[in-house]
């Protein structure tokens, strides 16, 4: 996903001579290009997040279009103030990305763990939360991103991140895909883990159980209308995420029906518990431990379908 960005911003660069990159000393093997095309758009203020986000935030106040870019949680949650009140205040036109979501760095441990920041940045006034399925929809993001001048937060995968579409889909954002379509129940999913949501359908799929599996790229603003046509249609939803069960997708989603005033016969949120993790693994390692492996989001689905309710 992070090439797929770099590939995007460039793109825009080429077109708008007001987009800047600006870095906390990471991911020089992924802004190489942009810094030998535009080195007078490119800042690296060093180790130094709140600066990261105030300099970015003065820039954006100044007519430019920023895009602050590092690693994990620390573009979010170690400049909060920053964020809340340099720019969702004044309504910068600053576009934050943060490569590395859910437990991407599984081995570095809970420090850098990107867990809580959708939870925070959906939080903020006037910030649009982005969370790409693949590098397709994340270019296209990046992209439509640059039509919207307002606060914007992108979170993104690492490297190697599998394709869940085969060609670009209709993008829009705040409109969710739907990337396969059934009857049974909903899976909705966000961000890299969309695609352990798209196998584990095509494993039910084998036992005859068919699922819609819808993209929710966008968590802020929310599609209403495919949340509640997924409750309508197939009367079961599952969110899937890579962050905590607490304020992310699934939380979202819930806000959604309730404001909707319309109930699936069942329902369930999949992610990570609200608790820190002690081990350190691989991704892989850690996603299996809680649940979210391709077997493991299809058992929690025939539990569902099954009426159990989820522990």
């Amino acid at each position: 996903m992070r090439s797929a960005f770099a590939t995007a911003l460039l793109e825009l660069a080429d077109k708008d001579e007001r987009v800047f990159l600006v870095v906390g000393d990471v991911g020089f093997g992924v802004v190489e290009a942009f810094l030998q095309r535009y080195p007078d758009r490119y800042l690296n203020v060093g180790v130094a997040e709140a600066n990261l986000v105030g300099v970015s935030a003065g820039l954006a106040l100044a007519g430019a279009v920023p895009f602050a870019y590092s690693i994990g949680n620390f573009p979010t949650l170690r400049c909060l103030e920053q964020i809340r009140n340099d720019v969702c205040y004044n309504n910068a036109n600053l576009k934050i990305v943060a490569v590395g979501a859910g437990v991407s760095y599984g081995a570095l441990g809970a420090t850098h763990h990107a867990t809580e920041d959708l939870a925070v940045m959906r939080a903020l006034p006037n910030m649009i939360v982005v969370s790409p399925a693949d590098p397709i929809e994340t270019r296209l993001a990046t992209l439509a991103l640059m039509g919207f001048a307002r606060p914007a937060y992108m979170r993104l995968g690492r490297s190697g991140d599998p394709m869940v579409h085969s060609k670009a889909p209709s993008f829009a954002l705040g409109t969710a895909i739907t990337i396969e379509d059934g009857g049974d129940a909903t899976l909705i999913a966000t961000g890299g883990i969309t695609h352990t949501a798209l196998a584990a359908a095509e494993l039910l799929r084998r036992e005859g159980t068919n699922l819609r599996v819808v993209s929710m790229h966008t968590l802020k603003p929310l599609d209403r209308s495919a949340v509640v046509a997924a409750a309508l249609d197939t009367g079961a939803i599952v969110t899937i995420e890579e962050h905590r069960i607490t304020g992310g997708l699934g939380s979202a989603v819930l806000e959604a029906l309730a404001a909707e005033k319309v109930w699936p016969r069942s329902f369930a949120m999949l992610g990570l518990p609200d608790s820190f993790d002690h081990y350190v693994g691989s991704r892989e390692y850690l996603l299996e431990r809680h649940g979210l492996s391709v077997e493991g989001v299809a058992q929690s689905v025939r539990g569902v379908l099954q009426g159990k309710v989820q522990d």
